[in-house]
C-alpha cells in the first residue's frame, strides 16, 4: 500500500511528505501507513484516498462513469487474484522470506522486535491466503500456492491486454488504477528474489514492465535499474550482513532463554515505582505519510 499511495499522490500532486518509522505500534492507530493532516490521523488505504480526493486531490477527474467502474473492477480484480500471490512471494516462499524479506524488514525495526514481527507478518499472511483461497476443493496448502499462482498469471495477462501501447491505462494521464497496478507490480518488477516464478511471467509481458519503468523514471526519478552497478554490490553487501546480524540476535535469544530456564527460581521481587514528568511535543501542520 505505501508504494500505490505515493504513486497516487504524485499522479494527483498531493503535498504529502514521507515520514519512516521503526515501529508500526507507535503509529497513532497502531498501524501503517497512516496519513496525519493537521489534528486528523486517517489509517487504510482507501481511506486515505478517499480523504486526498476531498481535498481536491483527484487523479479521476477526466474519467467517464464508465472509466469509472472499469477502475473498480479492476481493483477488485487486483485484490482478488493477484494479492494472494503477492502476499505468498514475500512472506511465504521460504527462500524468499528468509534471504529477502525478514533480513529487510529485520533490518528497520528495532531489537527485540525484530525478532518477532517479521514471522508474525509472516504467519498473518499464511493465514489469510488460506482463509480465503483454501476451501474446497482447495485443500492441501500445495494445492493452495499452485491456485494463486495460476490466477496471479491470469490477471498479469489481463493487465496486459488491457494497457495495450498505452502509457497508461486510461490514456496520456495516470489515474487511480494506475497506482493500484503500480503499487501491485513494482515490488514484484524489482525486487531480487531467488524463487521469481511471477517475477518471471511479469518479465515476459514487456507492456507492464515499461508501464512500471516510466512511472518509477517520471515520478519517482529512478533509472530503469533503480541503482548503479556499485550500489547494488553495495546493497548485496549490506543485505548479507543484516542477514548474519538477524542470526546472530536469534542464536543468542535461544541462549539467553536457555539459560534463564536452567538457572535457580526465585519469587518475584516487588519493585519501587519511578513517576516521569509527561511531556509534549508540537505536532507538525504539514501532511505527512508514514509507511
Amino acid at each position: 500500500p505505501q508504494s500505490l499511495l505515493q504513486a497516487y499522490a504524485k499522479f494527483s500532486g498531493a503535498p504529502l511528505t514521507v515520514n519512516t518509522i521503526n515501529n508500526p505500534w507507535r503509529a497513532p492507530k497502531g498501524d501503517i501507513p497512516v496519513l496525519i493532516s493537521e489534528d486528523i490521523v486517517i489509517s487504510q488505504p482507501a481511506k486515505i484516498l478517499n480523504f486526498l480526493r476531498k481535498q481536491k486531490y483527484n487523479a479521476d477527474y477526466e474519467l467517464s462513469a464508465k472509466q469509472g467502474a472499469d477502475t473498480l473492477a479492476y481493483i477488485a480484480l487486483l485484490e482478488e487474484k493477484l494479492l494472494p500471490a503477492l502476499l505468498h512471494t514475500f512472506w511465504v516462499e521460504a527462500e524468499n522470506y528468509c534471504n529477502i524479506t525478514k533480513p529487510w524488514f529485520a533490518s528497520r525495526i528495532p531489537f527485540p522486535l525484530s525478532l518477532y514481527l517479521p514471522g508474525k507478518m509472516s504467519r498473518e499472511a499464511l493465514n489469510r491466503i488460506l482463509l480465503t483461497r483454501g476451501g474446497p476443493p482447495l485443500y492441501s496448502l500445495t494445492e493452495v500456492e499452485a491456485q494463486i499462482y495460476r490466477d496471479a498469471k491470469e490477471c498479469l495477462n489481463l493487465l496486459s491486454k488491457r494497457l495495450g501501447t498505452s502509457q497508461f491505462f486510461f490514456g496520456d494521464t495516470p489515474t487511480t488504477l494506475d497506482a493500484f497496478v503500480f503499487g501491485f507490480l513494482a515490488p514484484i518488477y524489482k525486487v531480487c528474489f531467488p524463487r521469481v516464478q511471477l517475477q518471471e511471467h511479469l518479465k515476459q509481458l514487456s507492456n507492464l514492465c515499461r508501464f512500471c519503468d516510466g512511472i518509477l523514471t517520471c515520478y519517482f526519478r529512478l533509472t530503469v535499474s533503480g541503482h548503479s552497478p556499485a550500489g547494488q554490490n553495495t546493497a548485496d553487501a549490506n543485505l548479507q550482513k543484516l542477514t548474519q546480524l538477524v542470526n546472530k540476535e536469534s542464536n543468542l535469544i535461544e541462549k539467553m532463554d536457555d539459560n534463564l530456564r536452567k538457572s535457580p527460581q526465585h519469587p518475584p521481587r516487588k519493585l519501587t515505582t519511578l513517576k516521569l514528568a509527561a511531556g509534549g511535543e508540537d505536532s507538525s501542520s504539514l501532511n505527512r505519510l508514514s509507511p
